[in-house]
Formats: structure tokens, sequence, C-alpha cells
């Protein structure tokens, strides 16, 4: 097909395949089969100018063209990946590493551990940062390779469609089986975060579901939901009903195991290249079956 006038992609490919949906055009994409000019292209959104000519090849003759990349070689870095693709990095933080430096510049980060594991094979790759865990906090988290992967991510937490999934070990057991905390949170200049009323101009809403999962005399393990990201919102939460995090001195724990036992647990979100709903799991930590 040869275009007549600049349009993205996408655009061209639903006319020529008319009785394709858009997911299927997407896996072709995927699938390095849609060729521009004759160089393999993925991009949903690329800009195809007039005159260059758009082509499809068998999956076969893409297979043979573009070759799945050879398994990186795992190098001492301290750094456990769930799942990797040409666009995202998605890996589980431990507890007591930053998400990402501060002001203070600290070294030892997630994102600058992996930065270094994409420059492994590629010295000028970058991972961004897409959302952020406290320190205290392990889990899932999502790095984008890519500035508008990093975007589309970005927008679904910004309009809550991503499924942000937390377990909680908690000291005691709440009165109820399961509820929902609707709060307002207020971060003072110290990073402290305070309960705020619903009229403070910076007081920001924080919502959180919870279940309980399981309980014996002393804890409770709480499965937890959370439609907005707030700072220690999951900890406020738990105090508010009287069950602190274990670990958590901040919010009225009084136990000290050496660590918060809060941990991201999954993830729930449409993949920005395909459209795809994906899920991705981190085995509780401090939970043994």
């Amino acid at each position: 097909m040869k275009v007549e006038k600049n349009t993205p992609l996408l655009e061209l490919l639903s006319v020529m395949f008319e009785n394709s949906s858009r997911r299927k055009i997407r896996k072709m994409l995927t699938d390095g089969r849609i060729l521009v000019d004759g160089v393999v292209v993925h991009k949903a959104q690329l800009e195809v100018e007039a005159g260059q000519i758009i082509e499809m090849v068998s999956k076969s003759r893409a297979l043979e063209d573009n070759p799945p990349p050879r398994a990186k070689k795992k190098s001492a870095r301290k750094l456990k990946i769930i799942h990797e693709d040409d666009h995202l990095l998605v890996v589980s933080k431990p507890e007591g590493l930053l998400s990402v430096a501060t002001d203070r510049m600290e070294p030892d980060t997630l994102h600058s551990r992996c930065i270094n594991y994409v420059r492994e094979e590629d010295s000028s790759a970058w991972c961004h940062i897409v959302h952020r865990l406290d320190r205290e906090t392990s889990g899932i988290m999502i790095l984008a390779k890519g500035k508008w992967q990093k975007e589309a991510l970005q927008e679904q937490f910004v309009d809550r469609s991503i499924q942000r999934t937390y377990h909680a070990l908690v000291q005691g057991k709440p009165e109820k089986n399961q509820g929902t905390s609707t709060m307002y949170l207020l971060e003072d200049r110290n990073l402290r975060v305070n309960k705020s009323k619903k009229s403070i101009k910076a007081a920001k809403e924080a919502i959180t579901h919870w279940r309980v999962e399981d309980f014996d005399d002393y804890h409770s393990l709480i499965h937890i939901v959370i439609e907005t990201g707030r700072r220690h919102q999951i900890r406020m939460a738990m105090r508010e009903l009287g069950c602190p995090v274990v670990g958590d001195e901040k919010h009225g724990s009084d136990e000290e195991p050496g660590r918060l036992f809060l941990h991201a647990s999954s993830l729930e979100f449409i993949h920005p290249e395909n459209e795809d709903p994906v899920r991705f799991e981190s085995p509780i930590p401090f939970i043994t079956k």
C-alpha cells in the first residue's frame, strides 16, 4: 500500500485490514510483520508520510528476519525481575531500598539498579520511573523503557484504572472482616503524614479497600486494594482500624521485627503497546505457606 497523505500507521492498517480487530493489528506490529519502506516498525501511532510503502510479511519471514533476542546473562546485581519486554521492566523492590534518589542523590536505588541492568547490553538504554513505593515497603513496581510508555502508564494511574493490590500483616484483628477507608491526608514540611479535613486545600483523598484474608490470636493478614496512591495511606488506614501494620512504629506498632510488614503483591493494567490486560504478582516475603 502506497500512502497518499501523512497518516498514523494504525489508521492506515485499519483500512488495509478492515476485517481485523485493532488488537489483531497491534499483534501484527508486535510480531514484526509490518514494514514501512522495507523497515520493520512496531509503534502503532507512527506518522507515516505520503509516498511511503506499507506491507505485511508472513509470520515465518518476520521470525526469520527478527529472531527472538538471546536471554540476558544475569549479572551479580541485586535485582529481582518479574517480567521484561521491549517496553516494560517489572521488578520486585526489596524493603529498605529507595525507589528513586532524593535530593541527597543516593547512589543505590531501585531506579539506578534497573538502569544499570538495561545498560548491560545497550549503554544508551534508560528506564523511567512510573510510580513509587515507600522505602520501607517491598513489592512490585513497573518501569518504562521509553517516554511514551511511561506517559501511557501514568495516565492509567491518574484515571485509577490500574488495580494495585497489597498485603499487610497487622497487629490484632479488625472488628469487621472487610471495609473501605476514605480519609483526607496532609503531608507537612517534614514529610509527616496526618489525617486532615476535606476542607483543607492541600489535603488529598485516600481510598483504601481491605478485607481480612487470615488471622490468629495476635495478627491478621489483610488484602488491600487502593484507588489512590497517597504516601502512607495504607499505614494510616490500618492505624484508623486500630490494627497498625507490624513494624510501623510511626503509626502505632509496638513490635520491632526489623522491617515493615507491607508488600505490594500485584498490579493489573493495560499494556501500553498492544492494549492487552496484564497481571503481575510478587510473592509476599513475610508469609510462608
